[in-house]
Order: C-alpha cells, then sequence, then structure tokens
C-alpha cells in the first residue's frame, strides 16, 4: 500500500472517538519496531520525521525506509514531516515524497502564522497532502526547539477557531498543557480548551507531547477531540534503557544486533501499548 495523507484516517478517528499515533521514526529499528506494532495491532500510524532525525537520517534513507513499511504491512500510513519550520522545507519533503506536513508557524505573529500557514495548505493540498497546523507554544524539548514550561502560551479557542477557517489544515496542534519530552512535574491538560475548539471545526486537536502523560488523562483528551497523538519520548526512553541493559551486562558485546534488537523490541512494546490506549486497533 503506498504512503497515504492523513486524511486517510483522522476523519473516521474523530467520528469514533479514538486517537492515530504519531511515533517519531528516528532510525531503521524505531521504524521496524513501530510498523511491527501496527501490523500486530491492525493499526493505521503516522511516521513523525522532524528536521533533525531528516538531517540525520536523510531524506532518500527516510522516504524508503516508510515506503518499505507501507508496503510490508498494507497499513494506512502517513509519512509527516513534525514541526516544519517553513514553506521550503515543506515542499522538499512533499517533493521527495512526504504524504503529510505540519507547518509549525506558532513562533510567530498570530497573523503571520495563519498567512504562512495558507500557503502551505494551498500548495500541499494541490499535491494531495495533508498539513497541521500549531497554535500557541507547546513547553519542552522537540529537537534542538527548546521552550521553558514558564513561557509555554494555551491556544486561545476563538483564535484556534478562527485559525482553522482561515486556513484550513486538516489537523490543528493547540498548546492545552502538554510539553515535549518527559515530565518533570504535574500533568495540568485543558480539556476544556479541546472541547470548545473541537465543538467548533470539523477537523481534530492534535495533542504533542504525548509521552509521560497519565493513561486516564489521554483517554479524556481523546473523548474531548484529540484524535492524533504525538509520542516519541517514551520511545527513546525504551531503547536507550535496552541498550544500557545488554551493554551493562556484558561489556564485550559489539555487535549491533546484539543491543538493538532488545531496543526495537522493547520500542514494540510502547507502541502496541499505545495504540491500544488510543483506541486505534483494528481500524486500519
Amino acid at each position: 500500500m503506498p504512503l497515504v495523507p492523513m486524511t486517510e484516517f483522522l476523519p473516521q478517528a474523530k467520528a469514533g472517538k479514538y486517537a492515530i499515533g504519531q511515533f517519531n521514526m528516528n532510525n531503521l529499528e524505531f521504524a521496524q519496531a513501530i510498523t511491527d506494532a501496527a501490523i500486530a495491532e491492525n493499526s493505521p500510524f503516522i511516521f513523525g520525521v522532524s528536521e533533525g532525525a531528516l538531517k540525520y537520517m536523510g531524506m532518500e534513507y527516510t522516504v524508503a525506509i516508510a515506503k518499505a513499511a507501507a508496503e510490508k504491512s498494507g497499513l494506512p500510513i502517513a509519512l509527516h514531516l513534525d514541526h516544519g519550520s517553513s514553506f521550503d522545507v515543506a515542499m522538499k519533503c512533499i517533493r521527495a515524497g512526504f504524504s503529510s506536513v505540519m507547518f509549525d508557524g506558532s513562533h510567530h505573529t498570530y497573523e503571520d502564522n495563519i498567512r504562512l500557514t495558507k500557503e502551505v495548505v494551498k500548495a500541499a493540498h494541490a499535491m494531495g497532502v495533508s498539513v497541521e497546523g500549531e497554535l500557541g507554544t507547546i513547553g519542552g524539548v522537540e529537537d534542538d526547539l527548546s521552550v521553558d514550561e514558564a513561557d509555554a502560551k494555551l491556544a486561545k479557542p476563538e483564535e484556534a477557531i478562527r485559525f482553522y477557517e482561515e486556513t484550513g489544515v486538516d489537523c490543528l496542534a493547540i498548546a492545552v498543557g502538554t510539553a515535549h519530552g518527559m515530565y518533570k512535574g504535574e500533568v495540568k491538560i485543558h480539556f476544556d480548551i479541546i472541547k470548545e475548539v473541537v465543538a467548533k471545526i470539523p477537523v481534530p486537536v492534535v495533542l504533542h507531547g504525548g509521552s509521560g502523560v497519565p493513561d486516564d488523562m489521554i483517554r479524556e483528551a481523546i473523548q474531548s477531540g484529540a484524535g492524533k497523538i504525538n509520542v516519541n519520548t517514551e520511545n527513546q526512553v525504551a531503547c536507550t534503557a535496552a541498550i544500557r541493559d545488554v551493554l551493562g551486562k556484558n561489556d564485550s558485546v559489539i555487535d549491533p544486533r546484539k543491543y538493538l534488537t532488545p531496543a526495537r523490541d522493547a520500542m514494540k512494546a510502547v507502541v502496541q501499548e499505545k495504540i491500544r490506549l488510543f483506541g486505534s486497533s483494528n481500524k486500519a
């Protein structure tokens, strides 16, 4: 099956009150773990690729791995640029074979964010590619982007609704209290913001910073209207813990397959657990 835009499955997720997981692809083992978990759960999913991961893996390898996963699995898979910083980066990814892009204009003024996102949406939709926009500022660390949680700004519902109406994005990431990375303090999600926005727009809200959020809060966010949830840090933690365990027990291990195989298995377990939590099992 070829890679698909997120519009292949996000409308059904919103209507059915479940969420599709975006799991970031950082190398081959991440891609294999995510795909194998989705095959086991018969679930659609989204490969998220940050600009940093794209530089690390290379455009050609990234697209080839995602296409191989889609072909092998037969599942609806979107290859999605995560936190794209510019129109040019988004277009470069689309030309290379990405089926979805995010333009993150949250660091621009509100009016400029609308203007720039509209440009990306117009070009992407002309090529059958879905677009995610972002409003508000999400705290934590994502790649080289670091936002102090004290500086994170919650999205205003009325601005989010207007943002959708003027841009026509296919899903909208709004700052509701989550943070990139693992949480150091208490998690506080503003479910009222999600509900107010989702009631007025036909597309789902995206929850960034899904790692480390208690399961009951994830369920409530989905019931409130979150139809896409991003997970990366929990996979990184599971991967690294498994590698440390193998090397800590035997410092003579030099074959990367000896430690990357358990790392891959650990990530598969995380992704399967998330897919079940999100309610997307058997939705492919």
